[in-house]
């Protein structure tokens, strides 16, 4: 009788050797903050207590002088909490890790040492396609903060900067009523006997929904529009409370800008902001009434809407106070650069506890989502669309 044969061969019936996942390698990070110079940014990447846990941790931070004088922080706040302070702008460039809110020029990509991992936002619609080249030239690794996803599949960065910006819009509102030119001097608040100030807020997003809190908050008759259904939900839902929504229908938009003292814009689309208020609607509303275009740095919801800045907000247009400034958080730069930080700071502990920005990214898919350069390779397919240039997937590099 023949034996029967094995499937396994004489080799694999050994005992084998197990092979055990080799435990990350801790890394030491040079971080450094050069002083913004983009026009009217006032906001910092860290605070001071983001750099004191930072080099708690064994990392290095270096901060040109003056970088957090605007956002309300100083020398001596961070050479307390661990940062070595410098006046010279090559030295903070000349780290491994560079942290900006603004992207740099392409005078200050020259500093960037080669390879070297920058963190800052992108800001598509400013950038030209030469940042692109000197990033590739180079071989510059790039996130783009606002690019980054959350373990909820959000982006805290948009968020947060989106909740100053909802509730800031309110609060512009209340000033520009009683202290722009030609301001109908009303109060945007609930005083008994006085009916209260009608606000009209369109965009049913993080920005809306901070807007409405606001106002409501105040005391305000508040409409809010948007093209989704689901948005509108989920606000009223967050809210806690029952709101007068509605889709964009030009009707009842028409109708309620009529009667409104405030409008707000909050849409945002793909490539630039619908145009969902025409002149003609404009040229309607009261006289004295304000507009609050939040989304005018993608081009602005209201037709009417002409982008202006901090020092010069308000145009008026038709009896219509328009204010347009973008980025309207760098008005707050003290909260803003509070709620940065509180981004950054884990992300930075976190590559380093990964061992460096590759296993970070290969660990942290939301972190990943934020790459659009990794050793001078364009990554990001909605760059290399814009600009029309080549790209590779992230996933075939790092797996």
């Amino acid at each position: 009788m023949s034996k029967p044969k094995s499937p396994f061969t004489k080799a694999q019936l050994l005992p084998q050797e197990e092979t055990l996942e080799i435990s990350k390698q801790k890394g030491n990070l040079l971080i450094g903050i050069p002083k913004e110079t983009y026009f009217q940014e006032k906001r910092i990447c860290l605070t001071p207590d983001a750099v004191t846990a930072i080099v708690a941790n064994g990392h290095d931070v270096i901060i040109e002088s003056g970088a957090g004088d605007e956002a309300g922080f100083s020398d001596t706040d961070y050479s307390e909490a661990g940062a070595e302070l410098t006046k010279d702008t090559k030295k903070v460039f000349g780290c491994s890790i560079v942290l900006k809110v603004e992207p740099p020029t392409l005078d200050e990509i020259e500093l960037i040492q080669p390879k070297t991992v920058l963190i800052s936002a992108l800001q598509l619609k400013t950038c030209g396609k030469e940042y692109f080249e000197a990033l590739a030239k180079k071989k510059i690794t790039a996130l783009a903060f606002e690019f980054i996803k959350d373990v909820d599949h959000s982006y805290p960065a948009v968020k947060a900067l989106s909740e100053i910006a909802g509730t800031a819009s309110v609060l512009i509102a209340a000033e520009l009523m009683v202290n722009a030119k030609k301001g109908n001097g009303m109060l945007l608040g609930n005083i008994s006997g006085v009916p209260p100030v009608e606000v009209v807020i369109i965009g049913a997003g993080t920005v809306g929904e901070f807007a409405t809190r606001s106002a409501l908050g105040l005391g305000a008759n508040v409409k809010v529009f948007d093209s989704s259904i689901t948005r509108l939900r989920k606000l009223q839902v967050n809210v806690g409370r029952p709101l007068h929504t509605s889709t964009l229908q030009p009707k009842y938009l028409m109708k309620a800008l009529l009667r409104c003292d405030v409008a707000i814009g909050a849409l945002r689309g793909k490539n630039r902001s619908p145009v969902v208020v025409t002149e003609m609607m404009v040229e309607n509303m009261k006289k004295g009434a304000v507009i609050i275009d939040v989304g005018i740095d993608m081009g602005g919801c209201f037709e009417t809407s002409q982008m202006t800045s901090h020092d010069n907000p308000t145009i008026i247009k038709h009896d219509v106070i328009h204010y347009a400034v973008p980025n309207i958080p760098a008005r707050y730069p003290k909260t803003a650069s509070i709620a940065i930080s509180n981004i950054f700071s884990p992300y930075l502990l976190d590559i380093a506890e990964s061992g460096g920005i590759e296993n970070a990214i290969r660990f942290d898919s939301g972190l990943k989502n934020g790459l659009y350069f990794y050793r001078g390779i364009l990554t990001n397919k909605s760059v290399a669309d814009w600009f029309d240039m080549s790209y590779s997937d992230i996933n075939l590099i790092i797996f």
